[in-house]
C-alpha cells in the first residue's frame, strides 16, 4: 500500500498518523459568508477535484505504551466515509489495541465508527474522553425538542453512543490526558468542541478538529461559516484565534477535514491565512 495513504509525524515520543475515513458528499451551498462561485474558485485554485466534497480523517497516536485514536469517522453512516476501520487494520492496529478514544465532538462523522451494526462498542477496551459540555449538549432534552429532523437523528446517535460506552466515558479536566498531550477547548462548532495539543521539545502539534470543513476557503476567509456550526459567531471567533495562534507559535496543524495530506502549517496571506498541506 502507498505509504502516503497514512502520513505521519513524530512529535517527541508520540507518532501521530492521519487515518483516512474517506469522503462525504457535500455542497459549497452549506457555507455562509461567501458566494458559492467565489468558494468554488478557491477550491479550483487549490487543486480540489471535487470542490463540494468533505474529506474525513481520524488520527492515531502511539507512544509511551499508549494507542489512542482521535475520532472514529462515520462508520459508513449516510453512505459517507466508512474506511477508517479497514485503514486501521492496514496499519496493523486492531480495535482491541486502542486504549483511549479522544473525541473532538459528537457529530456523526466523528462518532459513527464507535458502534458496530448491532450498536455495540467497537473499541471495547477503550476509555472514551470528551468535554463535559459536549455530553451536556447532546443530553439536553430542550435542545433535542427544537432540533431539525436531521439534528434529532444526530442527538439520537450521540445519546446511543454515550450510553453504549457509559462505563468507560470520562471527561477532560484541566490536567493533561497524558504527559505531553493536553485538551484545548475550541467552542463554537459545538459547545464542547475540543482540540488536542501535543508538545515536545521544539515541536508542537494541534489536532484542531473541525475548525475548518473546507480548509482552503475558511483559512483564506475565516469569517466563512458552515451550516453544521452550533454557534457560527463563536466558531468564527475561535477559528480566527486559533489561526493567529498557529502562526504565532509555528504550530503543526492536523484536522479532521484537512484532506488526505493530514497535516499542514499556517501562514498569513492577504486578509486571511494560507494552509500549506504536505503528506511527508
Amino acid at each position: 500500500m502507498n505509504p502516503l495513504t497514512f502520513p505521519s509525524r513524530q512529535i517527541g515520543d508520540f507518532q501521530v498518523t492521519a487515518v483516512s475515513d474517506g469522503n462525504m458528499s457535500a455542497s459549497l451551498d452549506l457555507l455562509s459568508g461567501i458566494a458559492t462561485e467565489d468558494a468554488a474558485r478557491i477550491q479550483h485554485h487549490a487543486g480540489i477535484a471535487e470542490p463540494g466534497n468533505i474529506h474525513i480523517n481520524g488520527y492515531l497516536i502511539r507512544g509511551r505504551g499508549r494507542t489512542m485514536l482521535v475520532d472514529a469517522g462515520t462508520g459508513g453512516l449516510n453512505n459517507a466515509g466508512g474506511q477508517l476501520k479497514a485503514n486501521l487494520a492496514a496499519i496493523g492496529i486492531s480495535h482491541d489495541e486502542v486504549d483511549t478514544v479522544l473525541l473532538t465532538h459528537c457529530h456523526p462523522d466523528h462518532i459513527g465508527g464507535l458502534l458496530d451494526a448491532e450498536k455495540r462498542p467497537v473499541f471495547q477496551h477503550a476509555e472514551l474522553l470528551l468535554h463535559h459540555r459536549e455530553a451536556d449538549y447532546w443530553r439536553d432534552d430542550e435542545k433535542l425538542k427544537i432540533a431539525s429532523e436531521r439534528g434529532q437523528r444526530n442527538f439520537g446517535l450521540a445519546r446511543q453512543t454515550l450510553d453504549a460506552y457509559a462505563q468507560n466515558v470520562r471527561f477532560f479536566s484541566k490536567d493533561n490526558i497524558t504527559e505531553g498531550i493536553s485538551p484545548l477547548w475550541l467552542p463554537g462548532h459545538t459547545p464542547g468542541h475540543t482540540g488536542f495539543r501535543i508538545d515536545a521539545d521544539e515541536k508542537s502539534l494541534l489536532i484542531w478538529g473541525d475548525i475548518v470543513h473546507y480548509p482552503h476557503i475558511q483559512t483564506a476567509q475565516p469569517a466563512v461559516s458552515i451550516l453544521f456550526d452550533t454557534d457560527p459567531a463563536l466558531a468564527e471567533e475561535t477559528r480566527k484565534k486559533i489561526l493567529a495562534q498557529a502562526v504565532r507559535e509555528k504550530l503543526l496543524i492536523a484536522g479532521m477535514h484537512l484532506g488526505p495530506a493530514g497535516f499542514a502549517t499556517v501562514s498569513r496571506a492577504d486578509t486571511g491565512y494560507r494552509l500549506s498541506c504536505t503528506a511527508l
